[in-house]
Parts: structure tokens; sequence; C-alpha cells
């Protein structure tokens, strides 16, 4: 009788406990989709699909960029790209997305820029069609911009 009274009564304090938890655990914020793919024309330093990756926490989002359509012209050094990803809001206006963060890069690798940081709000409804990824390496700016919608659609952040 005694170990049914403490098995409940443990069982009871876990569960009060986990509830406790849940009560005081922040808010889970998330961007859907968490991935999209463009059709991305860099110009002369080349075109196809790229992938875009995002997070968030709280107000503060980040992105990053891949391509293996797209390929580094010269061989590049960790965090030696400054970039700026610019999505178009729906209902108006444009965010930034910026940094200096990449890995080194052969010449001929795939391209890969991010996480690029930028501050959003809750319902936040964001797209590359329309917007630009300026990437200036060496003093020359290479600027991509995508040939249609992002797909599966906007980023929705909460």
């Amino acid at each position: 009788m005694r170990r049914k009274r403490i098995g409940a009564g443990a069982a009871l304090a876990a569960g009060a406990l986990a509830v406790t938890g849940l009560a005081f655990a922040p808010a889970a914020l998330a961007v859907t989709p968490q991935t999209a793919t463009i059709n991305a024309d860099c110009g002369t330093f080349g075109s196809g699909e790229a992938t875009l990756t995002a997070t968030q926490d709280g107000t503060a989002a980040t992105l990053t960029v891949k391509s293996s359509a797209i390929t580094a012209p010269i061989g590049l050094g960790e965090d030696s790209i400054s970039s700026t990803l610019t999505l178009v809001k729906a209902d108006g206006g444009t965010v930034d997305f910026t940094g200096t963060e990449n890995p080194a890069m052969a010449a001929g690798a795939p391209v890969e820029v991010g996480p690029l940081s930028g501050t959003v709000a809750s319902g936040h409804s964001l797209e590359a069609f329309g917007g630009s990824l300026k990437m200036t390496v060496f003093g020359i700016t290479i600027t991509c911009t995508a040939s249609g919608p992002q797909s599966p659609g906007p980023f929705v952040f909460d």
C-alpha cells in the first residue's frame, strides 16, 4: 500500500512539474516554410536553382543561400563575401538580411552565403522574387535576382 502511494505521489509530482515547465517555456517561433528554392540569375556569374533556408528567434531571423548552379569565380576565404539579401514584403516594402558569413570556397565551388541576419515582425510574409542578393567580393559586386516566385511560397514568420 505504501508503494502505491509513493508511486502515485511521484507520478503526480512529475505531472505537475511537466505542466509548470510548459507554462513557463517560451513560445516556439517558427518560419514556414523553412526552405524554399528560386531560379536565380547572376548574370555572367551563372544562373540556376538556389536554396534559401530561414530560421527565426523572436524578431531575429537568418537566411542562408546555397547554389550549386552558381559557382565561385575564384578561390574565396572564409567570411570574405559581404552579402545583402533583400526580400519583398507582401504588404509592401522590403527587409534586408546582411552579413559576411560564408565558408571557404575553391574556384568553381558552389556558392554559399550566410547565415545573413535580419529583423522580422510577426506575420511578415517575405518573397525573394522582386528582391535581390548582392555579394561583394574584392570590391566587385555581383547581383543575383530571382526569375520567378520562390517555391513552395513566401516565408511567413510567427
